[in-house]
């Protein structure tokens, strides 16, 4: 125990220039080229060895290799440890043995309830086995080696898997990625990248992740949890201008046209550099939402003279990561007053009085009273429940709910209405969007809903991109954000300024026989001759 104290003081030394899930805080190499599965015995860690047929005992501080015991079988794969035994399943014979650590014998075998074997941990009760080929993750009880429980796997390919005490990880290969999961539904809740190119072996050693890279031959010491609520990477460094442009034709005047521009803020991930305006003439307005606007006024325009409204943003964007623990989410009760009842109030969007909205809401939460779960089962119906289609308008949350489509704007409607009638506080944000080239033109831009987690604050969740088959993918529109968007507007439904607009917004009066156009799109631009890290 001497040992494992020193590493773990020594580890949480090291540990404290590190912020979040991912990051490595030590690393070294493997003493074989061939091993593939990791486990820890509360002092040590275990490596397995397909080409030597053996089980190596590591020191966990250094790598170095303590001693080894001879496999069970011929081609052993993922380790675990019950508290007492190491079990090893053979992804040849398909048999998992219970393993004695002293000398190898075999004190017991059971047949594996799937034909490619890989991972293995022990969840405190039992066994979980991986299938990277069939995609798939299994209980077992022990009994007779059959599933109790199937999930899917979270993404293209299940490799290691490791049990912290709460949840379930898991390691792919392909995506090069590392998974935490719910191990009752197999729901990805975390997402970090892997720190080589080929992850395979997981272990949790009590307070880190350690991870075993097949590729590159290394085992990693990975942050499981800290302080730091997300992670910011790729920044992208752009000017994007926002234009706004009027065209009248008629024999009349545009008598009066009032223009209104979100002015974006800098954010956790958006840093907001500089703002130039055209015309240099306007005023700061702000709505009940506390979103400001740039407003502009213009008299007598004659028709055929085009007026542009313009705002020029230097901006450096970066994806961002929450890193969202829902044991770590606090209860309803702890929302500030003021925030629940602004952001759960009702809106003629959202129609949360309405019995239909209401019933909904109870069928779907439930007995659920955690924030994050009370947003998640939310997300899971939106997706599930409704098609992206465009059908010409942004209707009401009961009807789209009912018609079963709708647009983003559509499907953050209705997926805030649920969480308002839930009690859950929920606004949307809107955002001129990267259209595939760096340098690209956004006529469509997107909006998306947020949700308020004690502990963590306003979180992304945009159950229209989430709407995908592989867990992996819709845990990327939750917590999640590319570096794609230029969020302008953060709002909650009938600005007294753009009502239920977001990016601009005008109100006009005009001769009669004037007939008035309006285009407004966004033009992104990279900032060359500089790197951004």
């Amino acid at each position: 125990m001497k040992i494992l104290r020193t590493t773990t003081v020594l580890l949480s030394l090291i540990s404290l220039s590190f912020s979040h899930p991912g990051q490595v805080v030590t690393e070294f190499d493997s003493p074989s080229s061939f091993t593939v599965g990791l486990t820890f015995d509360g002092k040590n860690l275990w490596m397995s060895d397909y080409k030597s047929d053996v089980l190596i005992c590591l020191d966990p501080s250094t790598g170095k290799k303590i001693r080894e015991i001879p496999s069970p079988g011929f081609w052993p794969a993922g380790l675990a440890w019950d508290g007492s035994y190491l079990w090893n399943v053979d992804s040849k014979q398909q048999k998992i043995f219970k393993v004695d650590p002293k000398d190898g014998g075999i004190l017991f075998a059971v047949d594996s309830p799937t034909g490619n074997p890989e991972g293995l941990t022990w969840d405190g009760q039992t066994l979980w086995v991986s299938d990277s080929r069939d995609k798939k993750i299994f209980k077992i009880d022990l009994s007779d080696g059959t599933a109790v429980k199937i999930l899917t796997a979270p993404a293209q390919a299940a490799n290691g898997l490791t049990f912290d005490g709460t949840y379930l990880w898991c390691a792919d290969r392909l995506e090069d990625e590392i998974y935490m999961l719910d191990l009752e539904t197999g729901e990805v809740l975390i997402i970090f990248k892997s720190p080589g190119p080929y992850p395979r072996g997981l272990a949790f050693d009590g307070e880190y992740i350690r991870n075993l890279d097949f590729q590159n031959k290394k085992i990693y010491t990975l942050v499981r949890e800290d302080d730091e609520l997300f992670s910011l990477e790729d920044t992208r460094h752009a000017r994007v201008t926002l234009t706004h442009e009027v065209k009248t034709s008629g024999k009349g005047l545009l008598r009066d046209l009032n223009v209104y521009c979100a002015i974006p803020e800098s954010l956790p991930q958006q840093d907001i550099l500089k703002i130039e305006y055209s015309p240099q003439s306007f005023q700061t307005v702000t709505d009940r939402w506390d979103q400001r606007f740039a407003y502009f006024h213009y008299k007598n325009i004659k028709s055929a003279a085009p007026q542009q409204t313009i705002l020029n943003v230097e901006t450096k964007i970066s994806a961002i990561t929450y890193y969202i623990f829902p044991d770590k989410v606090g209860p309803l009760s702890d929302i500030p007053a003021d925030l629940r009842e602004k952001y759960t109030a009702n809106g003629s969007k959202y129609c949360i009085d309405d019995s239909y909205i209401q019933k909904l809401a109870k069928d779907i939460v439930d007995d659920e009273r955690n924030p994050y779960w009370i947003a998640r089962r939310i997300f899971d119906y939106i997706r599930t429940t409704l098609e992206y289609k465009l059908e010409g308008g942004w209707n009401v949350a009961p009807v789209v709910l009912q018609r079963g489509t709708g647009s983003c704007s559509e499907y953050s409607f209705s997926f805030i209405a649920l969480c308002r009638a839930a009690g859950l506080p929920a606004r949307y944000v809107g955002a001129v969007v990267v259209r595939g080239d760096d340098a690209s033109l956004d006529e469509y831009f997107h909006r998306w809903p947020e949700v308020y987690l004690p502990n963590y604050g306003w979180v992304p969740v945009d159950p229209q991109g989430g709407d995908k088959d592989l867990s992996r993918d819709r845990a990327n529109s939750i917590g999640r954000l590319s570096n794609r968007f230029l969020i302008t507007t953060q709002g909650g439904g009938e600005s007294q300024y753009i009502g239920w607009f977001y990016n601009s917004y005008e109100t006009w009066t005009a001769d009669p026989q004037v007939q008035v156009n309006i285009e407004t799109f966004g033009e992104w631009e990279p900032v060359e001759n500089e790197t951004v890290k």
